[in-house]
C-alpha cells in the first residue's frame, strides 16, 4: 500500500527568497556576516556558532540559536534564512521506501522548482538518494529521468537541503526531538549513507555539489563518512580524478555497456568521451585500491547487453580496476520500449561475473510502486504541468467548437 501525503496548500507560497546561509563555505559565511555589520572580532566565533547549529544540531529557525545574541538573531532573521524546501508530496512505499517531491524558491528571475529525494530503509543503515539537477540533459535511453528537459543546476544549499529536510523527517539530529509528522524516533535508522544518484549528472555541477560534500563530510558538520558518500557519473571524463582529489568520496560509473555502439545508445554522453577514455580515468581515480573500488551500475535490459557474451566483455573491460559490479533489474517506467531482463539471465549473468572475481550484487529493487527506483526518478511537477497544458488544450478546443 503506498501513502501519499501532499503539502497544504497555503505553503506554497511561504517559500523564502532571501539568501540561504545553509550550503556556505566557512569562509563564505564569515563574509556574509561581516557584509551584515557583525564586528571583524567576532566573525570566526561566530561563523563556529552557527555552524554548529546548522548542521551539528539541524535548527531551521535562527531563534533556536540558543547562545546567539538577541540582537544578531534579529539581525540575521532580517537579511538570510535557513528554511527547509517545502514538502510538495511524500510518498511511502510499500517497501519502506520514501519519495519527497520538494519545492525550492525561485532563483533571480526564475520559478520555484522541485526535486525528487529518496530515502531507502535497510537493515543497520539507511541510504538517501540525493539529486543535483532539476532534471537531466543526458538523455539515457533507459532512464525515466531523462526524459525530463534539464531546468537549471541546483546550488550547494539546494542539495544539502535534501540531508536536512531527510534526517528531519527521520527524527536523526541528535539532541532534537522528532518534528510533528516524523517518520521515526531518533533512536532507529538514520541516514549513514548518501548517494548522488538522482535527478541530474553531479558533475556538470561541479562546484556546487563538490561544496556540499565537503560539508556532508565535514568533522564539524554533518560528519558522514567519505566512504559512505558516493558520487555516480555517466562518464564526465575530465572532471573525475578532480572530483576525487578534492573530496575523497567513493565514486560510481553509469555504465551499462562493454562496447561504445552500444553505450552511445544507451548513454550517450559515451559519444563524448568513449569507454577507452572512461575506463583510463577510472584506473586513475584518486586512492583507488582494494579498499576503495569502483562501483560499476549496470542495468540489466533484456535481449539487450543481458547475454554471457555480455558478462564475458564486462569482465575485459574492467580488468585492472578495482571494482564491484552493481547488477540493476530495469525499472520499467511508462512509455518505455525496455524490458528487464528475465530473473534466471540476470542470476546467471551475476555468476558468470563473481566466478571471475568480482563482487556482482543483484541490486533489490526497492520503491517502484512509488516510481522511486532506480532510473524512474522524475519530478511531479513536471508530470503535472503536462496535464495542465493537456486540460487547457481541451478546453480551448471544447470552447471553440461551441463558437
Amino acid at each position: 500500500m503506498v501513502k501519499t501525503m501532499n503539502a497544504p496548500a497555503a505553503t506554497i507560497s511561504a517559500l523564502s527568497t532571501k539568501p540561504s546561509l545553509i550550503g556556505l563555505t566557512r569562509e563564505e559565511l564569515g563574509a556574509a556576516l561581516k557584509e551584515r555589520g557583525v564586528p571583524e572580532k567576532q566573525i570566526r566565533m561566530r561563523t563556529g556558532q552557527i555552524w554548529h547549529w546548522l548542521y551539528i544540531r539541524g535548527i531551521s529557525d535562527f531563534d533556536d540559536m540558543l547562545n546567539v545574541s538577541k540582537d544578531l538573531r534579529a539581525l540575521l532573521k532580517e537579511h538570510f534564512t535557513i528554511q527547509r524546501p517545502e514538502i510538495a508530496e511524500e510518498q511511502i512505499s510499500s517497501d519502506g521506501t520514501r519519495k519527497w517531491l520538494l519545492r525550492f524558491p525561485p532563483r533571480g528571475a526564475g520559478r520555484p522548482v522541485e526535486v525528487e529525494t529518496v530515502y531507502i530503509p535497510e537493515e543497520g543503515r539507511g541510504t538517501l538518494c540525493v539529486s543535483s539537477q532539476v532534471g537531466c540533459s543526458l538523455n539515457c535511453s533507459f532512464c525515466h529521468t531523462g526524459t525530463q528537459r534539464l531546468v537549471r543546476n541546483l546550488t550547494a544549499e539546494e542539495i544539502l537541503s535534501q540531508i536536512l529536510l531527510a534526517r528531519d523527517r527521520l527524527g536523526d539530529f541528535p539532541n532534537k526531538e522528532t518534528p510533528q509528522g516524523g517518520i521515526l524516533p531518533s533512536s532507529e535508522r538514520k541516514v549513514t549513507n548518501i548517494v548522488l544518484m538522482g535527478m541530474g549528472e553531479p558533475l556538470y555541477n561541479y562546484d556546487a555539489v563538490k561544496n556540499a560534500i565537503l560539508i556532508a563530510t565535514d568533522g564539524e558538520g554533518l560528519s558522514l563518512s567519505k566512504r559512505r558518500v558516493t558520487l555516480s557519473t555517466s562518464g564526465v571524463v575530465p572532471e573525475i580524478a578532480r572530483i576525487g582529489e578534492e573530496t575523497g568520496v567513493m565514486l560510481a560509473i553509469s555504465l551499462h555497456a562493454t562496447n561504445d555502439e552500444l553505450r552511445n545508445v544507451l548513454v550517450p554522453i559515451n559519444k563524448k568521451y568513449p569507454l577507452k577514455e572512461l575506463m583510463e580515468a577510472c584506473r586513475n581515480y584518486p586512492g583507488l585500491s582494494n579498499a576503495r573500488r569502483i562501483t560499476f551500475e549496470y542495468v540489466m535490459l533484456k535481449g539487450v547487453n543481458d547475454s554471457l557474451t555480455d558478462a564475458r566483455d564486462l569482465v575485459k573491460l574492467l580488468k585492472g580496476i578495482p571494482a564491484k559490479i552493481n547488477l540493476i533489474p530495469f525499472n520499467p517506467w511508462p512509455g518505455t520500449d525496455y524490458e528487464c531482463s528475465d530473473w534466471e539471465t540476470i542470476e546467471t549473468f551475476s555468476d558468470f561475473i563473481n566466478d571471475a572475481g568480482y563482487a556482482s550484487p543483484i541490486r533489490t529493487p526497492r520503491g517502484r510502486d512509488i516510481l522511486a527506483a532506480c532510473g524512474q526518478l522524475k519530478s511531479e511537477s513536471e508530470r503535472m504541468r503536462k496535464k495542465e497544458r493537456l486540460a487547457l488544450e481541451t478546453l480551448m478546443i471544447a470552447g471553440h467548437g461551441g463558437e
